[in-house]
């Protein structure tokens, strides 16, 4: 069975993005593990569903279905809805604002620039919620924060320890039943935060978008930063600002690659 995909990444955290109309079959999770596997399969930390066609009424241009390299489903990425935005981008050069329906709602993106590879959006992350400011997880200070998916960010002064160790216990925490994404956060300055990330359902990443805005927004309200925000990743900065209770996250995403996963051919049923 061949599922054509779209490789794409934001800041460095990886996609893979197949049309709604080339998907064949009903058993998504099977196939996202599969076609995530980074041995056995094309590798990203995620998979993404992507239809076109939009809204009759003209409420959305485009919704996304997203799935983890462990076949589970958030509610949102967003890295992924960048990157989502860029292969819509792609086919329709002079538009330059996108309305992407999601898990979380309709995600509003406005293209910022250009390059010959890489394009850069700001994305209207909506009202973000803390839901507790001050609180302990695995006996460490953390922030809760729904950032259209749950957020644990945990401020920290360094990366000396074995954060993905904890981010893992963090994650499967018996206080959240649905798991949670961890970010750990180091203050460099007023606007910057230095951030290391540990996704549910993925594990370490380079970047997350809504992790990066749930660590901003958490170091904001505990009075360490202030906007705007540069949010320094292992992939690089992703700039954050909030106007009338909304954040807004612009970041890059740039195609890799087209290609034809053969799904099957390892279990013989293709």
């Amino acid at each position: 069975m061949k599922i054509p995909f779209t490789k794409l990444h934001g800041a460095k955290n990886d996609f893979l993005i197949t049309m709604a109309a080339d998907i064949p079959i009903t058993d998504l999770q099977e196939l996202a593990i599969a076609i995530c596997d980074r041995y056995t399969g094309v590798g990203a930390d995620g998979w993404m569903i992507l239809d076109p066609t939009g809204d009759p009424d003209g409420s959305y241009d485009a919704s996304i279905r997203l799935f983890n390299s462990d076949g589970s489903e958030p509610e949102l990425s967003g890295n992924g809805t960048r990157c989502a935005a860029a292969l819509l981008a792609r086919t329709q050069p002079g538009k330059t604002d996108f309305r992407i329906r999601t898990g979380a709602g309709l995600k509003h993106l406005k293209l910022i620039s250009r390059g010959e590879s890489e394009v850069r959006f700001e994305m209207n992350m909506g009202e973000i919620r803390v839901i507790d400011l001050r609180t302990q997880v695995q006996g460490r200070d953390a922030v809760l924060v729904n950032a259209g998916n749950p957020q644990c960010a945990m401020p920290v002064e360094d990366f000396s320890f074995d954060w993905r160790a904890v981010g893992a216990a963090v994650e499967r925490d018996p206080r959240f039943p649905d798991r949670t994404n961890v970010s750990f956060i180091r203050r460099v300055d007023a606007h910057t935060i230095d951030v290391r990330f540990w996704e549910r359902g993925a594990g370490e990443t380079n970047s997350s978008g809504t992790g990066a805005t749930g660590a901003a927004v958490a170091a904001i309200a505990r009075g360490f930063a202030a906007s705007p925000v540069s949010v320094v990743t292992p992939a690089g900065p992703l700039a954050l600002r909030m106007e009338n209770q909304a954040v807004y996250l612009t970041g890059p995403a740039e195609v890799i690659a087209d290609g034809v996963f053969h799904y099957g051919k390892i279990n013989g049923n293709d």
